[in-house]
């Protein structure tokens, strides 16, 4: 069962390859604006979540998730390449969390999770089907894809990786939120 899940998500993340109009900026109905300062509130919320985590699981050693790491910021990314970053990001993070946990992480990761959830629907505004990743973020969506394929007898390195990263994630969001130079 889980491993259909994660060939849906894969599947997912590989089709929005495609995702933007022509003239490269989102489209229309793409409202990010919200998204350009993450909230102080939802800073707190994932940090208590990680602090959450951490507490009940040490990391793996034996995990290897450097595939996944990139010697690239988003910030060097096109409009729409940033946008089908954090759509990769937001969707493989949230398969993480909708993982069975303790009954105290399951209540700690609530407020992320409905928070990353409104961030994936607010960006469903901005896909459309003509855009081709730039060869940077094409290697590290498939690089996601190729760990996803290896790790999935051992998702907990997935989901170790993805909680550790959030931070990451909120910062790719208010970039691509930013239609302009990213810090």
């Amino acid at each position: 069962m889980l491993c259909l899940r994660l060939t849906l998500l894969l599947v997912l993340v590989v089709s929005l390859g495609a995702a933007f109009p022509h003239g490269g900026a989102p489209r229309k109905g793409c409202s990010l604006f919200k998204y350009k300062q993450v909230i102080f509130h939802e800073m707190k919320a994932v940090e208590k979540m990680q602090k959450e985590f951490r507490s009940i699981r040490r990391l793996d050693r034996s995990c290897n998730t450097r595939l996944l790491d990139r010697q690239w910021t988003s910030a060097h990314l096109s409009v729409p390449d940033r946008v089908l970053l954090v759509q990769a990001e937001l969707n493989f993070t949230i398969a993480m969390l909708q993982r069975p946990a303790r009954p105290s992480f399951a209540r700690t990761r609530q407020r992320p999770l409905a928070f990353l959830a409104q961030a994936r629907e607010d960006l469903q505004g901005c896909v459309a089907p003509s855009h081709q990743p730039s060869g940077e973020l094409r290697q590290w969506l498939q690089n996601l894809q190729l760990a996803m394929q290896t790790l999935t007898q051992n998702t907990s390195c997935l989901e170790d990786y993805a909680i550790r990263h959030l931070f990451e994630v909120l910062g790719d969001l208010s970039c691509a939120a930013r239609q302009e130079k990213c810090p």
